[in-house]
């Protein structure tokens, strides 16, 4: 992120700070602290000395949800200046300006999340001063289901003449994954060609040497096959400069030929730098090690730098050569415990006329592998460490291959949040995702992506129809007639009225007439089957996709005609229950004194909404205008949990107030998904 001012340093600059109270709900909650002015300006801090300054709040990376995103900008500047249009900007192109005033917004529709993306929100002032702040969205990482499929091994066979042998079948191997025996699906001795990395030792203490080092690599390069690329990696201290990969066999010898011995040795560190620079490449990755053993200088451990080199499945094959003192009894072993655990051969070679048997050795052992595949019994993802041996039906055959491989982890749990944020006095506020943080079963989380949500909702109105309603019906048709009229047409309504029954009176629709004939149909008379209604609501909205909402208003509680007993067939507990499965907002409007307050207020609670008790109808718009805010001003947030398993199991999310004076009312978390 930038955020580019033009400086002036004669401009003063005015600043105020509030109180916020976020709500969040749906899926999981979170919620922290941020600090706003009186009029909904959320404060980004120290004001610039030119007093101007503007911040990107949202998106703030992607989210995963698909339709138009609102891109939000929030500006401090010298409030005896004028500010300019405010200008956004995507990739270069303008998508929008915003002369209205707070909040700074334009919608912007975001075609393809998997494509970087980058937003400018430009403003200028009276005084000529401008700022601009640039937001980066990284593309969406595909994530799919995964599962352990086939396991290849690349065994060498030989004789008890150490002598190759050809034309094994895949009923003559016998593989163990953890001690438990495999059904082998395939195994091949067709022609792979194989990736070399001459790792090469120009430590001082090779300098006596290393006319016979150049003299070991010429020999292994005469022997490799015109198929195979090699890289020729001359490494002391820390790894030199790469040749290659090449199948060019004299830029090869001139590599070798241009090394000089200098310096200490970190004969590990260079195997695990290789490691890390091939691991997810496709071919057949050979290691030939050339060195005298001294490890001087290395930072990694020999149990990390094998894990390295099992985790990017390299075969290393060890030549020592002795250098000023000879090969180490501490050299050798680990040298052989490379190669063996890599599915390698360690050769020791002492005078050149050694030299083309060891690189035979070498080069046969490399072509005269088979392929060998099977898919594992055990299909746990757990990230854990799979023991592999290979056998032959033959006792007498020595069977060379590697001894592992590590099982992949599932893919990552990535929830995601809807948000509301107002202050103390009920209004919405702009936040970014520095203002938030997540905590999952107390464990604080990271923020992938923040936006304002403007997907559609479902909502279903439900109108009391009782008996009670008849003084206020005219005022009661004409508001919800509005608070219809006023949401967006990508959002769907739906009407239910209630008496001593509970009537569908328009199902979920997109036609704004249908909606309005439905509300002019209203009339009253009867008792009240309050939970019957919202009980109504809940089976139809679990039907529908995506964000859900009831707006029920009533001027009572769930009682009979006469008022000598209850209303409804459901109770209040069977309402509740039901919010869990449905997990729908329902804000409840209980208009006059004579509403049960505490069961509207339970309504809302249970379901992270809002209750509202409008005195006289008079002012029941005010009520409905706040739902609509609601509505439109929600957020949304993702984070990749730092609990992988994908064990069904409920995670428990909260938020915890980076700062004082805030009020939380939240969900209480999310079912994690399961592989079973």
């Amino acid at each position: 992120m930038t955020n580019k001012v033009s400086r002036r340093p004669d401009a003063p600059a005015a600043l105020t700070s509030g109180r916020w109270l976020v709500r969040m709900s749906a899926v999981a909650a979170i919620v922290a602290g941020v600090q706003a002015t009186p009029h909904g300006q959320v404060a980004p801090g120290p004001v610039p000395a030119d007093g101007l300054s503007i911040q990107i709040t949202s998106p703030v990376g992607r989210t995963g949800l698909t339709g138009p995103v609102r891109i939000v900008a929030r500006i401090t500047h010298d409030v005896s200046t004028q500010l300019g249009p405010v200008s956004f900007f995507v990739d270069g192109v303008t998508v929008g300006e915003d002369r209205d005033g707070p909040p700074y917004a334009v919608e912007w529709r975001d075609v393809n999340p998997f494509e970087r993306r980058e937003i400018v929100a430009r403003v200028s002032d009276s005084r000529g001063h401008e700022a601009n702040h640039t937001m980066v969205l990284d593309p969406l990482q595909v994530v799919e289901r995964t599962f352990v499929s086939s396991v290849l091994i690349e065994p060498s066979v030989r004789d008890v003449r150490g002598r190759p042998i050809n034309g094994l079948q895949a009923t003559d191997f016998r593989v163990f994954e953890d001690d438990v025996l495999q059904s082998v699906d395939m195994a091949d001795t067709s022609t792979v060609p194989a990736h070399y990395t001459l790792l090469v030792d120009s430590s001082q203490s090779m300098s006596r040497r290393i006319g016979f080092v150049r003299n070991a690599a010429r020999q292994l390069i005469a022997r490799i096959r015109p198929i195979d690329q090699i890289t020729v990696l001359p490494f002391n201290r820390t790894v030199g400069t790469v040749t290659g990969p090449t199948i060019d066999r004299d830029t090869v010898l001139a590599a070798v030929d241009a090394m000089r011995a200098e310096g200490g040795t970190a004969i590990l560190d260079a195997l695990t730098t290789v490691a890390h620079q091939l691991r997810g490449t496709s071919m057949r990755n050979v290691v030939v090690l050339i060195t005298d053993g001294y490890d001087e200088n290395s930072v990694a451990s020999v149990e990390a730098a094998l894990d390295a080199l099992k985790q990017s499945r390299l075969t290393v094959y060890t030549v020592a050569i002795g250098g000023v003192a000879g090969i180490s009894l501490r050299g050798e072993t680990v040298l052989r415990q490379l190669a063996r655990q890599t599915g390698g051969q360690a050769l020791f070679p002492v005078r050149d006329v050694q030299l083309p048997v060891v690189h035979e050795q070498i080069a046969s052992d490399v072509q005269q592998r088979y392929l060998l595949t099977y898919t594992p019994s055990n299909q746990r993802l757990d990230g854990r460490w799979r023991r592999i041996r290979v056998e032959t039906a033959d006792a007498s055959h020595d069977v060379t291959a590697r001894d592992g491989y590590t099982a992949p982890l599932p893919p990552p749990v990535q929830p995601t949040i809807e948000l509301t944020i107002r202050d103390l006095e009920r209004q919405h506020l702009d936040v970014t995702a520095a203002d938030l943080a997540v905590f999952e079963d107390g464990v604080q989380q990271t923020i992938d992506g923040f936006e304002e949500s403007l997907a559609p909702v479902s909502i279903m109105l439900v109108l009391d129809a009782s008996g009670s309603m008849r003084r206020d019906q005219d005022a009661v048709r004409a508001a919800a007639r509005t608070f219809a009229a006023q949401l967006p047409g990508r959002d769907r309504v739906g009407v239910i009225t209630f008496s001593d029954g509970v009537t569908l009176t328009q199902d979920l629709s997109f036609v704004r007439e249908f909606i309005l004939w439905a509300i002019d149909k209203y009339s009253v008379g009867g008792g009240t089957s309050l939970y019957d209604a919202v009980g109504a609501a809940l089976t139809r909205l679990q039907k529908a996709d995506g964000r859900t909402a009831i707006v029920l208003l009533t001027d009572g509680r769930d009682e009979d005609n006469p008022g000598t007993g209850p209303g409804s067939r459901l109770t209040l507990d069977d309402v509740l229950g039901r919010l869990q499965d449905v997990a729908s907002t329902v804000y409840s409007i209980g208009l006059g004194p004579n509403v049960d307050r505490e069961t509207l207020a339970r309504l809302a609670e249970a379901s992270s909404g809002e209750a509202y008790f409008p005195a006289d109808v008079a002012v029941l718009g005010d009520d409905y205008r706040r739902i609509l805010e609601n509505l439109r001003r929600r957020y949304v947030i993702r984070y990749t949990s730092t609990n992988r398993a994908h064990d069904g199991a409920f995670r428990r999310v909260e938020v915890r107030p980076k700062r004082e004076g805030f009020s939380v009312h939240a969900a209480e978390g999310y079912v994690a998904p399961s592989l079973d």
